[in-house]
């Protein structure tokens, strides 16, 4: 049986993401993301933006323009604000833009990655 997300269920589960929280990140951090389809470098300019660039951003000629992480979400429209990116979610950028299923999550601070399968 197949379980249902519901925003009750989803709101629970929350604190319990395997991810990169936008408090996790600190300016001059890079986080690199792993899609089916792509890898995506962001950059952390400070107040929740990124120079994005990789996959839609490479492919659109965007690469390295400011963006904010409006959030996660699982393929439908409930989104977990607050998270840049986590295994099995999608990342959801502030222009609409979608990504494929993120595989794998690095944070990497002071040339340090730490690896979020």
């Amino acid at each position: 049986m197949m379980a249902v997300r519901t925003l009750d269920r989803i709101a629970a589960a929350t604190p319990d993401l395997r991810g990169v929280r936008v408090s996790d990140v600190r300016p001059g951090d890079w986080v690199l993301v792993r899609t089916k389809n792509s890898v995506y470098s962001l950059a952390a300019l400070g107040d929740g933006r990124f120079a994005a660039s990789g996959g839609w951003f490479a492919a659109g000629g965007a690469s390295a323009a400011p963006i904010r992480v409006a959030g996660c979400t699982w393929g439908g429209s409930a989104i977990v604000t607050g998270l840049v990116a986590a295994p099995d979610m999608y990342v959801e950028f502030e222009n609409g833009v979608r990504t494929t299923r993120v595989s794998e999550v690095q944070l990497i601070r002071d040339g340090e990655p730490l690896t979020i399968h």
